[in-house]
Parts: C-alpha cells; sequence; structure tokens
C-alpha cells in the first residue's frame, strides 16, 4: 500500500537556487516554441488538413506551437479506438492503474519548472500560479490513485443468511473529457486520471487556447506507461469535435470545465438519446462562479483587505473561485474601501516570465475584449477608484479594476466577467450581507470575514456555495483538503479532490451468490 497522501509542496522562488531553475526551464522551453504537434489515438501520430496555433498572451507575436484541427472522423476514430482499448484496461488491475497516476505525478515533479513554463507562456500565469498548477495535478495523480485502491477494498455489505453478498464498483466505458484553459494542466490532469484510474478509456480534447500544456501531458501519460488507447488526445475545435463527443452514442459519460453555456449546452445534449445509445450519459460539470467575500463590521480589515486582493486578482480573476465581489458592511465600507485601493495599485502588471510581475495577460484577444466591455458597463454601475486602463499592443494587459458602490442588481454584480475587475457592494448589515452573497445564479464559493463566532455560525447554515472559507480568501482549494465543486450553475458539485469523485466515474454492481 502506498504511504498516506501528502500535498505536494510549492516551491519557493525566493530561493536563488529555485528561482535559478525556473529561469533555465522558461529558456529551455523558449527554445521549442514553433514545433508541430499531432493528434495521438490509439498511440498513433495524425495529422489533420487544418492546423491552429497557440500564441503567448503576453506577446502575441510568439508561436508556441501548430496544433492539428481534429475532424468529426478524427473524433470518431478516437471513439471508436478508446472502446477497443477499453476491453482490456477495464481488466487491468487496479493495482496496476494507481501505479500509472503514481509514475505520471514522479514524472511531472521531475519536470515541475518545465510544465509551469510553458502554462507561463501559453496562458499568462505568474511563477507561483504555474507552480500551485502542476502541484495541484501531482495532488490529483497521487489522491486518486490511493482513492482508487480503497473503492476496490471489500465492501461492507449487511450479512445475510444463505448468501454470500457482496457490492464492487466497476467503470463505465469511454468518456469525453473537456478541460478547460485556465488550469490547462491541474484541471486537465484531474478529469483525466480519475476517468482512467477508474478503469475507463477517454478522449481528451483540450481547450482551443491550451494544447501546448495538454500535448505535454500526453507526452508525460506515454512515458509512464499508459497503454495506446487509453487516453486518446484530440486537438481542434469545440464546434467540431467538441460537438461530435458530446452527441456520439459512443459516449457514456463528459466530464467538462468551463462557461456556464457550454455547460449547460452539453446537459442539454447529453440528454438526447440518440440511435445505438444505450445508457444515461453521464455529466460532470463545473461551470463557473460569481463568488463573494463579505467583510462584516467585526472583521480584521487588515486581514479581508489581503484576501479580497490575492482572490480578487490572483491570475487575473480567471479561476471560477476567484472573489468577484466584496460586500462589504456600511460602518466600515469607507475603511476598507481606502485600503483596498492602496493594496491594488501596489499589484504589478506585466509579462510573468519577469518574476517581478504579479499579474500578467488575461488569456486572449477573445477574453480581453469581453473584460473591457464589461469594464466600461462597471462604470454605468458605479464609481472606478482604481485601475481601467487596457493596452493590447505587445499583449493583452488589464489593470486591476475596482468599482465602488455598485448595487446588488448590477450587472457587474450579478454576471461573470472572469477577469480583474471586483464590484465592491455597501450592505446595511450582516444579514443584508449574507442575502447579497446568495443573491446570483451561481454558487461556488464565497468567504465571510469576522470575529464573531455566531456570525460564522449563521454562513455556515446560510451562505450557500460548494466551497465556504471563513476568515480567509476563497482561492486556493488544495486536493483532498477542501474538495472541490459548486451548487446551482455552478455545476454539478462533483467535489474534485474529494472522497466520493471516483464514483462518478464508477457503477455499483451487486452480487448475491446463494450458498
Amino acid at each position: 500500500m502506498p504511504t498516506p497522501f501528502k500535498n505536494e509542496a510549492l516551491s519557493d522562488f525566493s530561493n536563488p537556487e529555485i528561482n535559478k531553475k525556473m529561469q533555465d526551464a522558461l529558456a529551455k522551453v523558449k527554445g521549442e516554441f514553433g514545433h508541430e504537434y499531432s493528434l495521438v489515438i490509439g498511440g498513433e501520430r495524425l495529422k489533420s488538413t487544418e492546423k491552429f496555433t497557440s500564441t503567448n498572451p503576453g506577446n502575441p507575436s510568439d508561436v508556441l506551437g501548430t496544433f492539428q484541427k481534429g475532424k468529426r472522423e478524427h473524433a470518431t476514430t478516437a471513439i471508436e479506438t478508446a472502446w477497443k482499448a477499453f476491453e482490456t484496461w477495464k481488466k487491468t488491475p487496479v493495482e496496476d492503474r494507481a501505479e500509472l497516476l503514481f509514475k505520471i505525478a514522479q514524472i511531472m515533479r521531475d519536470r515541475k519548472y518545465e510544465l509551469s513554463s510553458w502554462m507561463v507562456y501559453e496562458v499568462g500565469k505568474n511563477w507561483v500560479e504555474a507552480d500551485a498548477d502542476v502541484a495541484e495535478a501531482i495532488d490529483f495523480c497521487d489522491f486518486y490513485g490511493r482513492e482508487a485502491l480503497r473503492y476496490a477494498e471489500k465492501q461492507p455489505v449487511v450479512e445475510w443468511p444463505g448468501e454470500n453478498n457482496e457490492s464492487v464498483y466497476i467503470p463505465l466505458g469511454v468518456g469525453a473529457v473537456i478541460p478547460p484553459w485556465n488550469f490547462p494542466l491541474a484541471i486537465l490532469v484531474g478529469m483525466t486520471t480519475a476517468a482512467i484510474v477508474s478503469g475507463n478509456t477517454v478522449v481528451l480534447k483540450p481547450a482551443s487556447d491550451s494544447p501546448a500544456i495538454a500535448t505535454k501531458f500526453m507526452e508525460i501519460a506515454e512515458q509512464a506507461g499508459v497503454p495506446a488507447g487509453v487516453i486518446n488526445l484530440l486537438t481542434g475545435s469545440g464546434a467540431d469535435v467538441g460537438e461530435t463527443l458530446v452527441t456520439s452514442p459512443l459516449i457514456r459519460f463528459i466530464s467538462f470545465t468551463g462557461s456556464r453555456e457550454v455547460g449547460l449546452h452539453i446537459v442539454e445534449e447529453a440528454g438526447k438519446t440518440h440511435p445505438g445509445q444505450k445508457w444515461i450519459k453521464r455529466v460532470v460539470a463545473e461551470m463557473g462562479g460569481k463568488d463573494g467575500i463579505i467583510v462584516d463590521d467585526e472583521a480584521d480589515i487588515d486581514a479581508a483587505v489581503e484576501g479580497v486582493a490575492l482572490a480578487a486578482f490572483g491570475y487575473q480573476g480567471q479561476k471560477c473561485s476567484a472573489c468577484s465581489r466584496a460586500i462589504v458592511t456600511e460602518s466600515v465600507y469607507d475603511a476598507f474601501l481606502v485600503k483596498l485601493t492602496e493594496r491594488v495599485k501596489k499589484i504589478t502588471v506585466g509579462p510573468v516570465d519577469d518574476y517581478a510581475n504579479f499579474m500578467g495577460p488575461v488569456s486572449s484577444k477573445s477574453a480581453f475584449n469581453k473584460i473591457s466591455e464589461y469594464i466600461e458597463i462597471a462604470k454605468t454601475e458605479g464609481k472606478l477608484v482604481c485601475g481601467g486602463e487596457t493596452q493590447s499592443e505587445k499583449g493583452y494587459f488589464i489593470q486591476p479594476t475596482v468599482i465602488a458602490d455598485v448595487k446588488p442588481t448590477a450587472r457587474i454584480s450579478l454576471e461573470e466577467i472572469f477577469g480583474p475587475v471586483l464590484a465592491v457592494i455597501p450592505v446595511k448589515d450582516y444579514d443584508e450581507a449574507l442575502k447579497v452573497a446568495n443573491n446570483t445564479d451561481y454558487g461556488l464559493t464565497g468567504a465571510v470575514y469576522t470575529k464573531n463566532p455566531d456570525k460564522l455560525k449563521r454562513a455556515k447554515n446560510e451562505f450557500h456555495v460548494g466551497n465556504l472559507y471563513l476568515n480567509r480568501k476563497c482561492t486556493g482549494a488544495l486536493v483532498g483538503v477542501q474538495p472541490f465543486g459548486g451548487f446551482n450553475m455552478s455545476g454539478t458539485d462533483s467535489k474534485a479532490g474529494g472522497r466520493d469523485y471516483l464514483l462518478l466515474f464508477m457503477q455499483a454492481k451487486s452480487i448475491c451468490e446463494k450458498l
């Protein structure tokens, strides 16, 4: 049996030796820009007639690589190939499947700074955010490997005279794994490894903004010894290959993380029964949030300011868990706003291959345009107290933006912006704060800053989110420590990194033998 699970330690870049390793890795990765990468189906490298490129959002003239724009026929072939591999993979002992995850984790440890560097360049993560992304990917492998072994143990059932009864968990079949660009390694790895360690095979379609890091993961999976066909890498557009995967009668389950619009479309399509389909498709979906942090009049204001600033502007606010609403009681509102503004103005913005920059570019030109439009809306719905500036000449950079005096029903209070824009909402008291915190369609993360234990107890009972944090920021969930997933339009509350997550990729079989 493996040792008890322990979260991967984060890198200390203030250490000159570690800092140098990261600088060397950045240089190495930059030297690899421009290569062409293939689809990987059944272990074979395939090309498509159409290509697309992945570029650096901090300097779009940097072409990280050229990738294949998969077609519907590639998706169909990948599904059929995965089914062939499933016949063998489902019979593979769970100990062997778990061991492969542990091998993947170790290879990622050995290549930690290289993987972080790809994310610095491909999706604009700063060193600390990229390092945490890799650490989380490692954690998923180590945690799910141990979980698979736990589920394979004899499950308790009630004894019955004259019979031998048992309950076992078996895999579902072939799944479509559709991860997002904002955690392009961690979430991709978590969704994929949870599926395969449970005995399933998958077709992995990464986000079009982050195919390079997905390709690196595929290389690692093959290096670890994952058999051909168990993971099939299919780059391409969501409208083409993604839609083919979702609607195929041969797809047993869909694991998706992304926007509410796309997630709901997947749920709708998965609910339709196509000719040849003999199961109800299972959908595991995480679809974003509009997360709020309550700052009560009995809070440590300095701690609240720091928590809000980090949660709102870490990785440019491009996290489904990011704080996009600070809900502040009126008696401390002015003091909080002054201190928050001072703190936000200290945030450095620029290319994140430079360790000194806290915020990098937003992910793409389309994201830049969307966020810029929301900033203009925000100026009509509140008072711009800092930020608001944008520039896209050399990269898609947006200054951290704080909008004060926002009404709870304003668009920027209710709609997911997915960028560095924070609405500060004044409320009369704690009662109103809780009502405002729950007034969106989402329910992913939330936090409360107060020293009053009775108010914290009320938050536990009344703040309707999947991940609630008390007197700390609402981002940074750790695998195994804070299982992650939300309510309402935030998704299926799938609790990634939790002890019930693998159940989403398995089904229980009850077996009774008369003695």
